[in-house]
C-alpha cells in the first residue's frame, strides 16, 4: 500500500490464476486507488476495500476502518 496522496492510498490486489494450457499458477496483480479518510491506515497495513460511488475520476473504493491490520501490531 501506498499513502503518497492526502486521503487516498494506492492498494495492490493479487489474484492466484492457473493458466489452461500449461496448468501452472501464477499471481496475477492490480492497483486500486482507494479513499483513505484521515490517513489512517499505512504503508504495510493489509486493508480491505469496498466498492462505493465514484469520488474521483479513479477512486471508486474505500478502505473499510474496521478490517484494517495494523503492520506492527498484527491486530484488527
Amino acid at each position: 500500500m501506498k499513502t503518497a496522496m492526502t486521503d487516498t492510498a494506492t492498494v495492490k490486489v493479487d489474484r492466484y490464476v492457473k493458466n489452461e494450457k500449461y496448468k501452472k499458477y501464477f499471481v496475477r496483480s492490480k492497483k486500486f486507488l482507494a479513499h483513505n479518510p484521515g490517513n489512517a491506515a499505512q504503508v504495510g497495513d493489509t486493508v480491505t476495500i469496498v466498492a462505493t460511488r465514484p469520488i474521483s475520476k479513479l477512486k471508486s473504493f474505500i478502505i473499510d476502518a474496521a478490517k484494517t491490520v495494523s503492520a506492527e501490531k498484527g491486530e484488527e
